[in-house]
């Protein structure tokens, strides 16, 4: 497997290389040359696997053997060693068609978790191997930072600086970052919003010199290794319920801001996974809803919401879903995203429309209906859903056609977003190491939301 640029700058390179690079030199997005196909003998062998010996089996397609077999095996091992439940990411039933994909077992409770545990291991691994230094970079809408910061905190060789939105995170979110004390993490909280700190990260990233400097290394979903980490959970869950009721096409209802988790999810169907429909679930910030219905790409007014996480304008991997709609055109591709960054649209036509809508639905979760849910399935069925997770099943249940089977993902714990829960007039018992943090003191800088000022922060820091 070789890598290239969405834009057509980046030659083929390797799996290393495009971990180490993140962000393409050209300002694209790195993808795999060709998509791996995976032949129905094989899912059939793989439908009987554990969760890390499954991981394994993907990974080997993308890592083009640069890392030795058992060396491999060792960081999927250590990855997974801090997770909570033995299955990593276990499927629970709401109801005959409806399933929840529980992806909050890691250690920062969060979906994040399950990529960031594994690049974290790897960041460390190639430090170690390569003799480098690397200063991680990367931005937050509350969970990437918690879990990128636990995946290197303490780690030789390695600094993580992590920006996010001052004030708009959740407590707990912010508390999982800001009281680690360990001297290899910086946390600068900025003046602005989630998507303020996503441009300025790729701005830095996209300045070749200056990420050449300060050995610059990307955490957030521009890396291709967190949707390649991602792409497993899909494989694992279809195996887990299609192998119970002998299901052909399983839906799959994705809560998302930045389009990484369920770019991830059109991955695994390109690679042979019968999925039916991909329905992405938004909030209020629901650009990305307006372009599965209109074919029109174009960042709204920010809204502060319930869902916090998912609290995003310029969702950062909709490049890459660009590229494969388009035709895998990347002079085009280049060419629209200047437009984008100039004009702050795209519009694509009926023809491309169509091929979106015949892989996409989408429905946008106004405030209301996330409680709403949260309130109703917690009396229906005793579960307890974050507000993230309660926008994934209401888009479940409002573009799921009746005798389908839809698994929704439930991205974050909800003890990570008691302020939803209170306005439900429902009280939750903490789960023990997100009560303690309370006790913990915070280490943060706020920051203005100024690229100079954050360039400035930045290189102080990792030459500290």
């Amino acid at each position: 497997m070789e890598y290239i640029s969405t834009r057509g700058k980046v030659g083929s390179i390797g799996f290393i290389d495009a971990f180490m690079m993140g962000l393409a030199n050209d300002g694209g997005l790195l993808i795999p040359k060709q998509i791996p196909q995976i032949p129905i003998e094989t899912l059939q062998t793989w439908s009987k696997l554990g969760y890390t010996e499954l991981v394994y089996e993907i990974f080997t397609y993308f890592t083009n053997d640069e890392i030795p077999q058992e060396d491999l095996k060792q960081l999927i091992a250590d990855s997974y060693s801090t997770f909570r439940h033995p299955e990593v990411t276990p499927i629970t039933k709401l109801s005959d068609e409806l399933y929840l994909l529980e992806l909050f077992h890691g250690p920062t409770f969060a979906f994040k978790d399950v990529a960031l545990q594994f690049m974290g291991q790897l960041y460390s691994y190639v430090a170690k191997k390569k003799g480098v230094r690397i200063n991680i970079l990367g931005a937050t809408s509350g969970d990437t930072g918690a879990s990128a910061i636990e995946g290197v905190r303490g780690k030789d060789g390695i600094k993580i600086c992590i920006l996010h939105p001052h004030g708009k995170v959740s407590k707990v979110q912010e508390l999982q970052m800001t009281t680690v004390q360990d001297d290899n993490v910086l946390n600068l909280s900025v003046d602005g919003n989630f998507d303020d700190c996503q441009r300025i990260i790729k701005e830095l990233f996209a300045n070749l010199d200056f990420k050449s400097a300060n050995d610059l290394a990307a955490i957030n979903s521009i890396n291709f290794i967190r949707i390649m980490a991602q792409i497993v959970y899909y494989f694992y869950a279809y195996f887990q319920v299609a192998g119970n009721i002998g299901a052909d096409k399983v839906n799959f209802s994705v809560p998302t801001g930045n389009f990484g988790d369920i770019f991830a999810g059109y991955m695994a169907k390109r690679m042979g996974l019968p999925i039916g429909k991909l329905i992405l679930a938004t909030n209020e910030n629901n650009i990305l809803e307006r372009f599965i219905k209109e074919g029109v790409y174009m960042p709204g007014d920010f809204r502060m919401t319930y869902s916090p996480s998912m609290d995003i304008q310029v969702a950062s991997n909709f490049e890459r879903y660009l590229y494969y709609v388009l035709g895998e055109d990347p002079e085009l591709i280049a060419k629209l995203m200047e437009q984008f960054k100039v004009e702050g649209e795209i519009s694509i036509s009926s023809e491309a429309l169509a091929a979106v809508q015949s892989e996409f639905a989408a429905h946008g979760v106004l405030g209301a209906e996330c409680l709403s849910t949260i309130s109703r399935v917690k009396t229906e069925t005793n579960y307890l859903l974050d507000p993230h997770s309660a926008c994934g099943v209401a888009a479940a249940q409002q573009c799921a056609e009746k005798g389908e089977i839809t698994i929704s993902l439930a991205t974050a714990h909800p003890a990570k977003f008691n302020e939803a829960i209170e306005l439900c007039g429902i009280e939750q018992q903490y789960p023990e190491p997100i009560q303690a943090l309370f006790n913990k003191e915070q280490r943060q800088t706020r920051i203005a939301g100024d690229k100079q000022a954050i360039a400035s922060a930045i290189e102080a820091f990792y030459r500290g």
